[in-house]
């Protein structure tokens, strides 16, 4: 039997789910950057079943109808595996002059695609980029082109392992973990549920879009994003001095960029204006996004590679993702040769990125590569830094549980008390245990003692309610988090000082909004109340919980078919919404899944506080 799709070509208009057949294996980089890939030929993946397929996802790229069941019919289950469901035919394939049947070997070739990664002996992306993913291809859907990739489909000449040891590996190699080329079924779940979670709440994100399950926990995760280009697509070529590449990379991802309409300008007088506009979208998206990260305590281990994030500032690659829930910012993840960098370093990564990209707007202008310093105070690095801070100002406001309205308005008029809050609010949320630094299961930390969500959430009702600021040992008995030690939580003096800065300032807020909008104190304290109850919801994901929650899916999986399990990652997503604005729906779960849905809920809160 074939098991292998036609081209796309000799297929429209014969299938049920026909833009499947764009994704073949045929990508515009592949033409247009023809220096920032390695192609190869793959073949059919026999014994694969579709353990998970997103729905909503599919919709949006217009691979379903809008108005399909959330359920896998056999045609739909066909189609995904046989466009999913392959292995390349890699070098050690070539050089042992491995046989596979014709029959399963796909007509076109998928690309590997070339970029900086610090792990490589080369530290100028000579060796380096997707070492076990290949890019099935795009489509494109009301007004949106989208990219999707698959993570372990075989060892590329891409990964770490093979340049380290300088010798090709035959996938499923078990002499070698990720120069396997394969992926696993706890990975695909862990990007599934955080992706989903974090998706909701408005961060940029690549998503899962379907995994392919095999025996023995191996699986394919299908990933899907309207651009994955990544900085280090970039960098690899900036550092190796290759204008040509580089500017077809940087011509590519802006053609992609306003294709999508991703951007406010779309066109351009000169090259010039092009590429400094690149750096300043750049400029704008990194502040954002290392401000939103800080805020929100996410650690995504941004370094100088440009490798863990997406050009708009998007999360890839959820191996190392974590969300934390107090601000643990001395956290590293030991990855064995090296520490990771913390959350607070993240800003001066994205800022040295930002700087990378000045150098290539230059570089592409001038055809001269100036030096990374001479960039350090150009114009376009001020606006990283202003921006950085309007954005953490907003973020602040929005966590208070403030309206849109009402958070412009202070930041236009009330700007110094804006500041003044934020000062006091970080020197009870950077508040670090005696105990200092020790060791954790996957790197070193050193405890939070403070729960800024918990003040938050809290204050608005007890102000409602009391009509009166807290006294300090109020204040303190709930802000303090489960790591706080008795000597950790002394009233000094000066603690006593922020402790009445920090009430007197918020209520300040409350005084301008009375005064220029004519809304009653008690009136905003509701609203805040309503608001800050789902902002700083007390059981709130944390990268603890999702791994905690993936063994409890691997433990259910034999009894749990995709649907279901789209039903959960679904029901899960809605449950971590934290926007006050929008209203989620809730998936109707049979009995014996709300018991496992319940045990999620608990892990939560278990986790609540900690990495």
């Amino acid at each position: 039997m074939n098991h292998v799709k036609k081209s796309h070509t000799d297929e429209v208009g014969k299938r049920s789910y026909v833009n499947f057949g764009h994704l073949n294996g045929e990508h515009p980089f592949k033409e247009k950057v023809p220096g920032g890939r390695v192609e190869y030929k793959a073949r059919y993946r026999k014994g694969g079943k579709v353990a998970y397929f997103n729905f909503d996802l599919a919709k949006d790229m217009g691979l379903i109808a809008k108005t399909h069941a959330h359920q896998l019919n056999p045609d739909l289950e066909k189609e995904i595996l046989e466009t999913f469901s392959l292995t390349i035919i890699n070098e050690y394939d070539v050089i042992n002059n491995i046989k596979f049947p014709e029959e399963d070997i796909y007509p076109n070739t998928f690309m590997a695609t070339r970029y900086l990664q610090l792990q490589h002996p080369d530290k100028a992306g000579r060796t380096s980029g997707d070492g076990r993913t290949i890019w099935n291809g795009y489509v494109r859907h009301n007004g949106t082109t989208w990219d999707v990739s698959s993570c372990g489909t075989g060892g590329t000449k891409l990964s770490p392992a093979c340049n380290i040891n300088k010798k090709f590996y035959q996938t499923g190699d078990p002499s070698i973990s990720y120069g396997c080329g394969l992926s696993e079924m706890g990975e695909g779940l862990e990007t599934l549920f955080f992706s989903e979670v974090l998706s909701k709440n408005n961060f940029k994100t690549e998503r899962i879009l379907a995994i392919i399950e095999f025996e023995k926990g191996i699986s394919i995760n299908v990933r899907a994003n309207p651009n994955l280009i990544r900085p280090s697509h970039f960098f690899g070529h900036l550092k190796q001095g290759n204008f040509e590449t580089l500017k077809q990379v940087t011509d590519y991802y802006i053609s992609r960029q306003i294709e999508n309409k991703s951007w406010e300008q779309l066109t351009f007088k000169s090259d010039k204006e092009k590429y400094f506009y690149l750096a300043q979208q750049t400029a704008k998206s990194f502040a954002e996004m290392s401000a939103k990260f800080e805020d929100e305590y996410i650690f995504c281990w941004l370094d100088w590679d440009g490798d863990n994030i997406l050009m708009d500032g998007g999360i890839i690659d959820y191996g190392s993702i974590r969300q934390f829930g107090l601000f643990h910012a001395e956290y590293r993840y030991d990855d064995v040769q090296r520490f990771s960098t913390t959350i607070l370093e993240q800003k001066q990564k994205a800022r040295y990125m930002v700087q990378c990209f000045i150098q290539i707007a230059d570089f592409l202008t001038t055809k001269k590569k100036k030096s990374l310093s001479h960039f350090k105070k150009h114009p376009i690095m001020l606006t990283f830094d202003k921006h950085f801070i309007e954005s953490k100002n907003r973020n602040l406001l929005n966590k208070i549980g403030f309206k849109k309205n009402h958070v412009d308005h202070l930041l236009k008029y009330h700007l110094p008390k804006v500041t003044k809050f934020r000062r006091v609010f970080s020197y009870f949320e950077r508040s670090k245990s005696k105990r200092g630094m020790y060791k954790v299961p996957d790197g070193i930390t050193r405890d939070a003692i403070f729960c800024m969500r918990d003040i938050m959430r809290e204050l608005p009702q007890l102000y409602l309610a009391k009509g009166t600021i807290l006294s300090h040992s109020d204040f303190i008995e709930i802000i303090k988090s489960s790591y706080a030690k008795k000597s950790d939580l002394k009233l000094t003096e000066i603690r006593k000082k922020q402790i009445h800065r920090f009430q007197s300032t918020y209520m300040s807020f409350l005084n301008a909004i009375e005064k220029d909008h004519h809304s009653s104190r008690a009136q905003q304290l509701l609203e805040l109340t309503m608001r800050s109850s789902i902002i700083n919801k007390y059981d709130r994901v944390t990268g603890d919980s999702i791994t905690f929650i993936v063994e409890k899916v691997m433990k259910h999986r034999p009894k749990l078919n995709s649907d279901e399990l789209y039903d959960l990652a679904t029901q899960f997503a809605n449950y971590q919404n934290l926007n006050p604005d929008q209203k989620t729906g809730s998936t109707k779960l049979p009995e014996r899944h709300k018991n496992i849905m319940q045990n999620f809920y608990s892990i939560v809160r278990e986790c609540r506080e900690g990495i």
